[in-house]
């Protein structure tokens, strides 16, 4: 089965899905994603992550953190712990999902899980709207 391509090179060492990230979903200037450190176009905060930037995950086979010698490290716990607060939202689980069922499966349920009900656009993680409609996800079913 093929995963759709939506979300195809946009998931970050830390399990962050950034196709889902309003950095990458404005319409200015878009961020290009983690990967793409030099884009002008992203946060500086983002550029120097230290997660992207960790030497350990340099060691790493798959490129995700699950695979790190210090997984998880206290940055993504920490990191972890906000988006689950704040936007209910977690890159231990998202990790847990890629390394017990491959990256495929992951896309495949990022891209169920985060479309609107209403419109069918895809949602975005800092948002409590769709930004296609405005409509609450969290009201519609």
């Amino acid at each position: 089965m093929n995963a759709s391509l939506k979300y195809q090179g946009l998931i970050a060492a830390c399990g962050m899905n950034c196709g889902l990230c309003i950095g990458y979903l404005r319409e200015k200037k878009p961020c290009g994603g983690c990967f793409k450190i030099d884009d002008p176009h992203k946060p500086t905060a983002c550029r120097s992550c230290k997660i992207v930037n960790c030497e350990y995950l340099a060691a790493t086979g798959s490129g995700f953190c699950y695979d790190c010698e210090k997984y998880p490290c206290t940055r993504l716990k920490n990191l972890d712990q906000r988006y689950r607060l704040k936007y209910g939202m977690s890159m231990i689980d998202n990790l847990a999902h890629i390394k017990m069922h491959g990256l495929e499966s992951f896309l495949e349920n990022e891209e169920e899980r985060w479309k609107c009900s209403e419109c069918g656009a895809g949602l975005c993680v800092h948002r409590d709207f769709c930004l296609n409609c405005k409509a609450d996800p969290n009201l519609s079913a």
